[in-house]
């Protein structure tokens, strides 16, 4: 069974969603894949993992590193679920390219390479957004493509995270917008 939750951020309305497992869900009003994966069989209510993933979400928009995440509990493929165990050591204040996480799955695999792209479907397809922090993931270029929540609020979060955002750039056309 899934519960869920409402938060209201400084930048949006966020949908929560656990199981007794872990937080299942972190979704932004009207975002991409707004609910995917959430259970038609869900109850409205704030079970102690939703109450920390608030508490958590509070400290973080404070505009402080929170000191531990809630409990979590990512379901996907095995490539998605690798993509997103390396998402989550990606420091606070800090970004990586799509290519270096490629890199790290192809030597993790065993392989010469991996795809850029597929990386970016992965990243892309995150369930637990912030907690999980995709939003921390940036082209080589320094282009701030592929955030399901929009670029707006990834550029939100990275300023938020005092990331040096002269370094960065919003493209302008592309599918990745």
């Amino acid at each position: 069974m899934q519960y869920i939750t409402h938060y209201q951020s400084p930048i949006g309305g966020i949908l929560l969603a656990a199981d007794n497992a872990g937080l299942t869900g972190l979704w932004f009003d009207g975002e991409k894949y707004y609910a995917d994966h959430l259970d038609p069989e869900h109850e409205e209510k704030d079970t102690p993992i939703l109450k920390q993933t608030k508490e958590w979400l509070t400290v973080y928009f404070s505009g402080k590193e929170p000191s531990s995440l809630p409990p979590i509990h990512m379901i996907g493929t095995p490539f998605q679920l690798s993509v997103w165990k390396l998402l989550q050591k990606i420091p606070y204040g800090k970004t990586v390219t799509y290519g270096e996480i490629a890199k790290e799955i192809a030597k993790q695999k065993g392989i010469s390479r991996m795809s850029a792209q597929a990386v970016g479907g992965a990243v892309g397809h995150n369930e637990i957004s912030i907690v999980v922090p995709c939003h921390r993931v940036v082209g080589t270029n320094g282009s701030l493509t592929g955030y399901a929540g929009g670029i707006d609020k990834k550029v939100k979060l990275l300023t938020l995270e005092k990331n040096d955002m002269s370094t960065f750039f919003t493209p302008t056309k592309g599918t990745a917008l």
